[in-house]
């Protein structure tokens, strides 16, 4: 897929190793730490710009003008990759990896899921609250034990769409350039692309290009799920479900998600002080500690059956 845009020396078997690197790297090491994560000094700058851009005494329009121009200045980070083009073949292909190890988080979110499965083993509510307060923007303090584990699983399956594959699907077809793009572009959304009275002008850039650079990976990683788990009934609640979720790429990859699980997700969920009546979707069977687990498992599972199958094109390329 990638062979024709990446660069002519970006080859087939290069292109399969790096990604292999990259998960390896992601796998055995995690996410550095939050003082040495690239991203944690984007979200700084994204923070700095919003400072000087977001003016809410402006015209709705006003805003969204302003909102796109902080989201270009904050996209400008994404010139770096100039400098890759200069480097040796051999450097490009350290850079690379990098910055695919950098942009993937699927051993961070099977941590994270795995805190909250420890407090619910333990039958500590209060911290299973605080630990699905880390991966969810939902208000926790009044969750059941069945809510954190619904938020829990949904969290791990968008997030998977989000924070694995799109970015692994940008990679291959753009390069680290498009990793970048994409990570830089998804952390924009995760800080401005709400719809509150302080963001719903300001971040409405934000917002439409992640839902734009979404839009096929989600139903590549709905698909994939479909795959993996219980296909007839993952299909069923895409066709049938997604469109009542809010996002029309968390919808596939969740309704997805939930299906190939058999599990039944969603519920009344509070949001920035309001109570949200979200629809219920997925599967039958109400969420179990052990489920979490399988969640996970799912993502790793998703994420061996795309390496295999991107290695296999390479290949026959």
């Amino acid at each position: 897929m990638g062979g024709q845009i990446l660069p002519s020396h970006f080859s087939c078997m290069t292109l399969t190793l790096t990604l292999l690197c990259a998960v390896a790297l992601d796998y055995w090491l995690g996410e550095p730490r939050n003082a040495y994560h690239p991203l944690v000094a984007f979200g700084r700058w994204a923070a700095w710009l919003e400072r000087v851009f977001r003016k809410p005494q402006y015209s709705p329009q006003g805003q969204k003008a302003l909102g796109m121009m902080a989201w270009l200045c904050a996209m400008s980070p994404c010139l770096f990759f100039l400098l890759y083009l200069t480097l040796p073949p051999n450097q490009q292909t350290i850079f690379s990896i990098a910055v695919l190890y950098f942009c993937i988080s699927a051993r961070s979110l099977r941590q994270h899921a795995h805190a909250v499965h420890q407090a619910l083993t333990a039958d500590d509510l209060l911290a299973a609250r605080l630990q699905v307060g880390k991966i969810v923007s939902r208000q926790t303090a009044d969750m059941t034990m069945d809510d954190v584990r619904r938020a829990t699983v949904e969290s791990v399956l968008e997030n998977g769409a989000d924070a694995v594959f799109a970015p692994l699907f940008w990679f291959v077809l753009l390069g680290p350039f498009g990793a970048l793009l994409y990570r830089f572009c998804n952390t924009l959304d995760a800080m401005w692309g709400y719809k509150t009275p302080r963001y719903r002008h300001f971040g409405w850039t934000a917002a439409r290009f992640d839902d734009l650079l979404n839009w096929i990976p989600a139903r590549l990683t709905a698909l994939s799920y479909a795959a993996i788990g219980n296909s007839r009934q993952a299909i069923d609640a895409w066709q049938n479900q997604a469109h009542l979720l809010d996002s029309p790429n968390a919808g596939p990859v969740m309704t997805a998600g939930a299906g190939a699980l058999n599990l039944q997700l969603g519920g009344p969920a509070c949001y920035h002080g309001q109570l949200k009546q979200k629809p219920w979707f997925g599967g039958n069977q109400t969420p179990t500690d052990a489920d979490i687990q399988l969640a996970t498992g799912l993502i790793y599972h998703t994420l061996g059956l795309w390496l295999l199958l991107i290695g296999l094109g390479e290949s026959l390329a």
